[in-house]
This record gives structure tokens, sequence and C-alpha cells, in this order.
């Protein structure tokens, strides 16, 4: 891609509907991301369906296996970390922030975002370079709050080479189990955007704390990419809430909530935000309730790196939903 394109998209984002619509609406935007789901893998209804309840999340764990040892494993690129002391912290937070990327490597993921198109909002139809965001807010006259890569992402190889880092697979198997894989990657951008509404705050999450479904046990490693304070789109995580669910947010097809009403479950005083300088890492249990927050100043660059114990979906690897 060269230039802006100047036509503007027809259609409705469906980040925009899934985020801001009725329940039934939401529920409907994305059941072509869901079906696009069971056709790749008919296991994952049911993990869809139950994966939300104690019970049968605590079920699935007891068929966590013992770690196996590795032989000649690779130099990890993270120095001085303690890979029990971190995995006991996650079982009972479901959070640990403190992991620190090289400078290189998190200098040159950032390169190369910078220099790689992105697309808006998940759609594809979206394209532009980072530095033109105001520009293509412009062009296809919307606001654009997220620029995600895609399959992109693999072209950096600083990428790579994190994704197989040996610690990160350490941790995620001594916390998942012996049957921990790579089950995502991926970059985007968080932008400002002087024209959002209170639906585009919607849109990124801002007001509505949620939990992941994408496999029955996960972890997620999270890397800021550039500088990230209070007014750049800081990552929030409910502390504890990866273990304990009211009935409510069990018996719900809807993975996301209000803020005010997760807070008044789970306590505000368990709510964190995690501000920190450029490759500040942290780990979480997804599960656990969370959301990113509208970078109001300053455009955010953060990466993700998840591990399941199910068959990885190609689509979900990079984050991907299936637009109509």
């Amino acid at each position: 891609m060269t230039d802006l394109q100047t036509r503007k998209p027809e259609g409705v984002s469906l980040e925009m509907v899934a985020r801001n619509g009725s329940p039934l609406r939401r529920i409907a935007a994305r059941i072509p991301t869901y079906w696009a789901d069971i056709r790749e893998n008919p296991a994952w209804f049911p993990m869809f369906l139950l994966a939300r309840t104690m019970p049968a999340r605590r079920a699935h764990w007891l068929g966590a296996k013992a770690v196996q040892r590795r032989e000649n494993a690779a130099t990890s690129m993270f120095s001085a970390v303690d890979r029990g002391q971190i995995v006991e912290t996650l079982r009972k937070s479901g959070l640990f922030s403190g992991l620190v990327l090289p400078d290189n490597v998190h200098e040159e993921i950032a390169h190369f975002a910078r220099q790689t198109p992105c697309f808006g909002n998940f759609d594809r139809r979206l394209e532009f370079l980072p530095e033109k965001h105001t520009e293509a807010e412009q062009q296809y006259d919307r606001s654009i709050l997220s620029g995600h890569y895609f399959e992109r992402t693999l072209q950096c190889e600083a990428v790579v080479a994190l994704q197989r880092d040996p610690l990160l697979f350490d941790i995620a198997a001594h916390y998942l189990g012996g049957q921990a894989k790579l089950i995502t990657t991926r970059i985007w951008w968080s932008f400002p955007t002087k024209s959002a509404s209170q639906a585009d705050m919607s849109l990124a999450s801002q007001d509505k704390y949620h939990f992941d479904l994408d496999d029955w046990r996960m972890l997620k490693f999270f890397f800021y990419l550039t500088p990230v304070d209070e007014e750049s789109g800081p990552h929030v995580y409910v502390l504890g809430s990866h273990k304990r669910r009211i009935l409510k947010h069990q018996l719900t097809l809807l993975v996301g909530h209000p803020a005010d009403e997760v807070l008044g479950v789970y306590g505000a005083e368990s709510a964190v935000t995690i501000t920190g300088d450029a490759g500040l890492g942290f780990a979480e249990d997804p599960f656990g309730f969370h959301m990113g927050t509208v970078a109001r100043r300053s455009p955010r660059l953060m990466m993700e790196i998840g591990f399941g114990v199910s068959r990885p979906s190609r689509r979900r690897f990079h984050g991907e939903p299936v637009v109509r």
C-alpha cells in the first residue's frame, strides 16, 4: 500500500457493533466469527459454552499434565527472573508484572510497527501507516482507535524470537500443564482520537471489563513497546478474578460487563492499572477480568503472546475476527 484509499468502506465495524449494540445484536455480530471457529475446530463450541463456568474449568484443570524436562534449552533473553515465583504469583492473583525486554528487542519491534501498514479497528479495509493515523480518520470518515497487523506480525524477526523464548514457554507450561502450546502472537496500536464519542470509548473497552474465552486454560504475556502512563491507554486487571466468578458472570454468553458491576463484585481495590516504560512485560491469566483503556494523549503499541492447551486456530493466532 502506498497511499490512503479515498473511498469510505461500507458497512458497520464488527468491533463497534460487538462493543456497543444490544446484547442480542452483539452476539449476532459475532456469529460469523463463531461459525468460523466451529468449522475449523468443532471442539471449540463446547469449550465456548462450558469454559465460562467454574465447575467445568476446575474439572479441566485436573487434566493438566506434568511438565517434561527440556534438554539443551536455548538461552532466554530475560535475565534475573524466577520462574517459580512468577507461577506462584499467577496462581494467587492471576497477574505478574516485571518482565523486561532488552532494549534492542522492543526497539526493533517498535521500528517494524512504525514502518509497516496496519489495519484499523480489525478491518482490513482500513489500511494505513501509523504515522498517518489522523489522515486515515479523515479519509475513511470514522474514528480509528486501534491498528492491528494480523499475519504481518511474523515478518519481524524480533517478534519471532520473542515468541520462541524458552522462559515464556517454561512459565506457561508450569502454569497450564505440559500440554501448553503457543496459540496467539499479535501486535497492535491504540490511538488517541479527538473525534471519539462515548460509543468509540466503549469500542476500546474503556468502560467494560471482559474475560477471554479462547481456550479452557490460557496464559498471556503482554509487552509495552512504547512508554505507557495513565494517559496512554494502560492495561487494567482485576486481581483474583481468574479463580472466582459469581453465577451471573458464568451463565451469560457475553464476556464483557460494565466496570461498576465488575468492581462492585470483585472489589475496586483489586483493580491494578499497569504503567511503565517501553519494554515492560507482564503475564496474566486472561480468564480474570481485564480491559485496555483508551489512549488519550499518545498512542500505545503493545504485543501479546498467548499460550493455551488446545489445538491453535490459524485465524485466531493473530486475533482477527470474521467481518461480513
